[in-house]
């Protein structure tokens, strides 16, 4: 075992589980976490059941021991920056949470059953912690910072280079996936000229829409994207990819394909990684 402060070695001693507090110690000690009472330490812990219970459920079991105040730090940040450039989410892969959530995933195809639920949950709990973090057009993704000087000028240049990759014109018909707060839509419709026809689960934000742009051509739905119809010049998809899941992908780009004219353009930006999972990590779920 590599050699740790006494602090370290008292806050372990006593746990039942020595293979678990050895392990922890090891993968702590290896991503340069330190352990103890010190207020300068970046890992104190209050509860010393916590090691088995961090290898038993993952990710999921060290988010929830830190909101049952089994453990604390000086520094949430930093601590996370030394535990994610360690790696040790992989560290603890292989426990019970992840392979149900693998089976779930298999069996299961929760973005068909619940989107509703989800939105009530993550948007519907109201639009000021939205615009505390937000640009003021309540952009939910990426910015691009090329040129940009502060956040407001990062979105609205994505958001125009959205609009030229999609080549919009006056007078065009475009199909939104999931419009969040209407900020492409209310974009493209101000600056290019569009007709933007739009669906989105969410009550908030539908309703911000409807309050903030009443004059402008956007036609907003509170309804699933799956039952969009009809035929547009362009379909645009921001961010909404990320809750299609990979059994939806097939029926998804179908029906992109299915409301595109004949020589119409579909942009979809999502977010992606370098390797395949079958599953969602557990914290991120729930």
């Amino acid at each position: 075992m590599p050699s740790l402060p006494n602090t370290a070695r008292k806050f372990l001693s006593a746990l039942d589980d020595k293979r678990s507090s050895e392990l922890a110690l090891e993968v702590m000690d290896a991503a340069g976490i330190t352990i103890g009472d010190d207020p300068s330490c970046d890992l104190q812990i209050h509860d010393d059941r916590v090691w088995a219970r961090i290898l038993r459920e993952g990710t999921l079991g060290w988010g929830e021991a830190y909101m049952d105040g089994w453990w604390d730090t000086p520094s949430v940040d930093r601590l996370m920056d030394k535990l994610l450039r360690a790696r040790l989410d992989r560290e603890i892969r292989d426990n019970w949470v992840l392979i149900a959530a693998v089976l779930r995933a298999r069996i299961f195809n929760p973005q068909m059953t619940r989107p509703f639920e989800i939105a009530e949950r993550h948007y519907d709990i109201g639009n000021d912690l939205y615009e505390a973090m937000l640009d003021k057009r309540m952009v939910y993704t990426c910015g691009y910072w090329r040129e940009a000087k502060d956040l407001d000028g990062a979105q609205e240049a994505k958001l125009d280079l959205v609009c030229k990759k999609l080549g919009l014109q006056k007078g065009m018909k475009v199909l939104e996936l999931g419009c969040g707060w209407g900020s492409f839509a209310s974009f493209a419709a101000e600056r290019y000229g569009v007709s933007v026809v739009a669906y989105n689960v969410s009550k908030e934000q539908v309703g911000w829409i409807k309050e903030k742009y009443p004059s402008l051509p956007i036609e907003v739905h509170l309804d699933d994207y799956r039952n969009a119809t009809g035929t547009f010049d362009a379909v645009v998809s921001i961010g909404l990819m990320e809750h299609v899941g990979p059994k939806n992908y097939r029926s998804y780009f179908e029906l992109v394909d299915r409301c595109l004219a004949p020589e119409g353009v579909a942009f979809v930006h999502t977010i992606g990684g370098n390797r395949t999972t079958a599953h969602i990590e557990p914290w991120f779920d729930k």
